[in-house]
């Protein structure tokens, strides 16, 4: 089903008199001097004035996939405590 097609409906709370509406549209924000644009995202549209409210789950999926430390991998540093295990022994464990 596409959002498009969602007939669930929530009071706007801008103009109090239309009906938010899920639909996908364009997007549009600055990441540091850069324009981002992500076509076909969700968001909570009215039919009477046209107020946006993005989806907040796919908000924070975004926000996942341009923070510049994701995929970064975490590096870990070994107390001297540890160096002392045995060699079968892993400190992560």
């Amino acid at each position: 089903m596409r959002l498009t097609e969602n007939l669930e409906t929530h009071a706007c709370q801008k103009c109090q008199g239309g009906r938010k509406h899920l639909q996908t549209i364009t997007l549009m924000t600055w990441l540091g001097d850069d324009l981002i644009t992500v076509p076909d995202f969700p968001a909570w549209v009215c039919d009477l004035c046209g107020h946006r409210l993005y989806d907040s789950h796919a908000l924070a999926q975004l926000s996942l996939l341009l923070n510049p430390e994701a995929g970064t991998p975490i590096q870990r540093t070994l107390n001297d405590s540890h160096k002392n295990l045995p060699a079968n022994l892993s400190p992560l464990a």
